[in-house]
């Protein structure tokens, strides 16, 4: 894409969780080593976020989703890989360097409970960025701004010294949206927004998001293991399985024609209110765990398809053809057998 806001290439993010020196130690073959053991959370993800889209990342919980939006953002270094603002690499910048791209770029937290600091008021949490990110903002303009996207997100203005414990968990949603639109970004990470709030919540917080996004010309990155509020809110869809990325496409192309086994399972486990039938695709096995990831197709241990290529070899996201946009990591769909 030309118009790409985010573009990661390769992006890996490992974790150590080897402990001390002590608990490193092993002995093979009559030697004493020491033994790294290494959560492998995101594996060779690529993708381009184009301007003004909603791009979805679905999948199981522990799958990488999250982890994955907190390195885009840069709250996580990468192990490896790079990732792309507008073109600018970003994720070898210093603290200092990555302020300017600060005011561009927000994120929405799962836990209203917990991403707001019980300790500051509404005031305090909106007042913070704009101070920050503009330290010569008048106090008028500072209350102007406050007011304009408590408006916005649907709280009170008059709200504005009350404590975040005097709020629902909708309503402290709307605060952490608003806390996020306050400093005007261009970007936003929606880190799985809705999962903590009622039903009855959940589609409100959808449609303020989709209404900000209309209104300012915001783009999303969409986290989310909710597929049924993915087919109304995003663009494109990518769907990962145990930290790779098996298929990326538009909504519509997913969710008429899903190619990988894995998402094709996903989709079919969707409740239907319409009485329509579907046969409902139970995976059988174990999820392999992130620390020893099987060889080749990190899905094969669970897929009726799966073959001795696709045990050794690890597939590539290819097109599926001229026609369609779906990019598919299956050895099964580019060989014609799925």
């Amino acid at each position: 894409m030309n118009d790409s806001i985010v573009r990661i290439e390769n992006l890996v993010k490992y974790f150590d969780i080897s402990g001390g020196f002590l608990e490193q130690l092993q002995i093979r073959s009559g030697k004493v080593r020491l033994h790294k053991t290494e959560v492998k959370a995101v594996n060779g993800v690529s993708f381009e976020i184009a301007v003004g889209e909603t791009l979805a990342v679905v999948g199981e919980s522990g799958c990488g989703k999250s982890t994955l939006a907190r390195t885009v953002m840069g709250l996580y270094p990468p192990t490896s890989g790079k990732v792309f603002y507008r073109g600018e690499r970003i994720d070898n910048l210093s603290s200092k360097q990555m302020l300017p791209y600060r005011q561009r770029m927000q994120m929405i937290f799962q836990d209203p409970y917990a991403s707001l600091n019980p300790r500051k008021s509404v005031r305090q949490t909106l007042e913070e960025p704009l101070r920050f990110h503009r330290g010569k903002i008048s106090a008028a303009e500072v209350n102007e701004r406050m007011a304009e996207v408590m408006e916005q997100v649907g709280v009170n203005p008059a709200w504005q010294d009350r404590f975040p414990h005097e709020f629902s968990g909708g309503q402290r949603q709307r605060i952490a949206i608003a806390r996020a639109l306050v400093i005007d970004p261009e970007f936003i990470v929606a880190d799985e927004p809705v999962s903590a709030l009622d039903v009855s919540i959940q589609a409100q917080i959808l449609n303020l998001m989709m209404d900000a996004q209309d209104q300012r010309g915001l783009t999303y990155l969409f986290i989310t293991h909710d597929l049924s509020v993915v087919r109304h809110v995003a663009t494109r869809v990518a769907v990962m399985y145990l930290g790779t990325l098996c298929e990326l496409a538009t909504t519509a192309e997913l969710y008429d024609t899903p190619y990988h086994p894995y998402t094709q399972a996903l989709l079919s486990a969707i409740p239907r209110v319409d009485g329509t039938k579907q046969k409902h695709i139970k995976l059988a096995g174990e999820i392999p765990t992130p620390i020893n990831l099987p060889t080749g197709c990190v899905f094969h241990s669970r897929c009726i398809h799966a073959d001795e290529r696709c045990r050794n070899e690890i597939p590539e996201l290819l097109s599926v053809s001229d026609t369609s946009g779906s990019l598919v990591a299956c050895h099964a769909v580019a060989e014609g057998r799925l």
